[in-house]
């Protein structure tokens, strides 16, 4: 792997150790929060959409999969949080290895239609199992607690998320360049060419989709915790939506632009909060702007012009 892949890592964890000294209040600390969080998530599903080439529009659902895992366990049987949460993630990989084999048998329009229709059945569980779930108006999340030691506080998930977002993209970055990571690329280029040289292609597919269901999952449940409170809006149809565009803003098949692309459009609502009225007009038009002027997302973009590929 070239040396500048990892000379990015050791740029985001300075990053991440430096911007608690300079965040001016906890507004700003909560925005870096969710951008790691998203960030995390995102990752999971570049790996899925942009090494793989395999669209996911109801990634969301396996979020609220995780999100509720961790509110409803220890809320109505007591379990532990973290049990909860490795529960969730269990869950989610069960559920995610179950439909994947039959959905990567269909492709393109066929292919996004059927996992939009996953993310919205797990939504419409989640708002109608009111009993457990609280239906649309969500419910509380108990706090997480390690070792006799509760997570509250900004500053304390701060450094949770920080080193969730570092080791993941360490493990990204370490998977794209192992032989599963070649596979991955070579089904994206072809499936036909993968199957000719001995890529297993299903089994491929299946498991960096379930990877992938499970970075959501997993990021879920850390969100519920943070926010205290979890609604079916974590697995809303618009929020895969926004996971996407995440992922195709920053560059697909790029590590460091999914969280590029996550910093970015988890900050520019808020940055657009001034244009009372307007702001899906204006997130929209530099949602275009970046497409027709950066193609290929943000990072793919400017480390092609500075001469130093992807």
């Amino acid at each position: 792997m070239n040396k500048h892949v990892y000379t990015g890592l050791y740029v985001l964890i300075a990053v991440l150790l430096v911007l608690p000294l300079v965040l001016p209040n906890s507004y700003y600390m909560d925005l870096a929060i969710r951008m790691a969080i998203n960030a995390t998530i995102v990752l999971g599903l570049n790996l899925l959409i942009g090494f793989a080439g395999q669209i996911s529009l109801g990634h969301a659902g396996f979020l609220g999969i995780g999100a509720y895992a961790t509110a409803v366990l220890p809320t109505h049987f007591g379990w532990h949080p973290a049990l909860a949460m490795a529960a969730g993630a269990l869950v989610t990989a069960l559920i995610a290895g179950v439909v994947a084999r039959p959905i990567f048998k269909l492709k393109g329009n066929y292919l996004a239609m059927a996992t939009l229709g996953l993310g919205i059945i797990i939504n419409i569980a989640l708002r109608n199992e009111a009993a457990w779930t609280g239906g649309p108006d969500g419910m509380p999340v108990p706090a997480m607690s390690l070792l006799g030691w509760e997570l509250s506080g900004d500053k304390h998930w701060y450094w949770v998320v920080a080193l969730l977002l570092s080791v993941s993209v360490w493990a990204s970055l370490n998977l794209i360049d192992s032989p599963f990571g070649r596979a991955l690329r070579a089904l994206h280029g072809s499936e036909v060419a993968s199957q000719v040289v001995g890529v297993d292609v299903v089994r491929y597919k299946v498991a960096i989709f379930v990877l992938s269901a499970v970075f959501a999952s997993l990021m879920g449940s850390v969100t519920a915790h943070y926010v205290g409170f979890v609604t079916p809006n974590f697995a809303d149809f618009f929020h895969s939506i926004e996971l996407v565009t995440m992922v195709v803003v920053g560059g697909m098949a790029s590590v460091y632009g999914s969280v590029l692309g996550a910093v970015l459009l988890t900050a520019l609502p808020q940055a657009l909060a001034t244009f009372e009225g307007w702001e899906t007009v204006v997130f929209g038009a530099v949602l275009m702007l970046c497409m027709i002027f950066l193609p290929k997302g943000l990072v793919p973009t400017l480390a092609a012009r500075l001469g130093k590929g992807n």
